[in-house]
């Protein structure tokens, strides 16, 4: 087990739900068995991927991370499976792809529910075959990696409105690591406000403390809707005017940070609690509750019955 804060599994924090993940990190590192990471933006889904890789067998081999959301349709199969000089316009030299480049390691495919339906038959079939040809080339080649793919897309909506194929689903489905919300777990908020801190002191040369009891307080009860990497934002704009004491308050905080410890409308309530006022403020209008929690249709399914809402809050 891992201490908080420490930066080999790259995961901070005391919670629960930490801890529970930290031990099942070490379990599924070990197999080689397709891990598909799901969570809200900002979560940490490609820190968990390297973890993954860090904490397995593999761990001496390539880690390769490939954004599908970023990648053109036309250029995809090259990107992923390589070319050969010439194969189409541009192609001025050979390219491995990085399914080749992370041979022996890990390949992590973020966002995998923007890719193309004729991105993802080509992947589907890569997958259970596990050879590559490069683009204007006709011989094969067997690739040996670890999979990790993630999506803060809900894929069981994408695959009933035949957005996602349903069998490439099933072959990422392997191993499912759902990232709880940063608004779920506030115990986590101070040890991972000391690594952030902690790495720009050391960066910048200062000695900048940790916020003071009343702004840890605010800070606890934001909804921190972007998450890990929205607490990430904050420090490193603090740190654009340092605080000179070593104690951090509200007034040190760049001030659209001040606005959102001062103004957020749901501050100090739970996911229960939140779920339960939109429901009444949409009166029990499911579809109008999941689009103000930004959720997907099966989510807000999967929340109410978690909750125990499905016929209405308890008296």
């Amino acid at each position: 087990m891992f201490a908080a804060g420490d930066a080999r599994d790259g995961l901070f924090g005391t919670s629960p739900a930490i801890a529970e993940l930290r031990s099942y990190l070490a379990k599924v590192a070990m197999s080689d068995a397709t891990v598909l990471v799901t969570g809200e933006t900002g979560t940490g889904k490609e820190r968990v991927a390297h973890a993954v890789h860090n904490m397995g067998p593999r761990a001496k081999g390539p880690f390769v991370s490939v954004n599908c959301a970023a990648i053109p349709e036309a250029l995809l199969e090259s990107e992923l499976f390589g070319h050969r000089r010439g194969a189409f316009t541009g192609a001025t030299s050979d390219f491995a792809g990085r399914f080749a480049e992370a041979h022996g390691g890990t390949l992590f495919l973020d966002e995998i529910g923007e890719m193309s339906a004729p991105g993802q038959a080509k992947l589907l079939r890569v997958l259970e075959d596990r050879e590559i040809a490069p683009v204007g080339s006709s011989s094969r080649r067997k690739v040996d990696i670890r999979l990790v793919a993630a999506t803060n897309s809900e894929l069981e909506d994408m695959v009933n409105c035949r957005s996602f194929r349903a069998d490439l689903y099933y072959r990422l489905n392997v191993v499912r690591i759902e990232l709880p919300p940063l608004r779920d777990r506030p115990e986590d908020i101070l040890p991972i406000l000391d690594h952030f801190i902690g790495l720009q002191n050391r960066r910048r040369e200062l000695n900048v403390g940790r916020p003071n009891p009343q702004l840890l307080a605010r800070m606890c009860r934001y909804d921190w809707p972007g998450n890990v990497r929205e607490l990430r934002n904050l420090v490193e704009a603090m740190f654009v005017d340092p605080p000179s004491g070593r104690s951090v308050g509200l007034s040190d905080l760049p001030p659209a940070f001040r606005r959102l410890f001062t103004e957020h409308p749901r501050a100090g309530k739970g996911e229960r609690e939140r779920l339960a006022e939109v429901l009444r403020e949409t009166n029990w209008n499911k579809m109008a509750a999941a689009r103000e929690m930004n959720w997907s249709r099966m989510t807000l399914y999967r929340k109410l019955a978690k909750y125990d809402l499905g016929q209405g809050e308890p008296d």
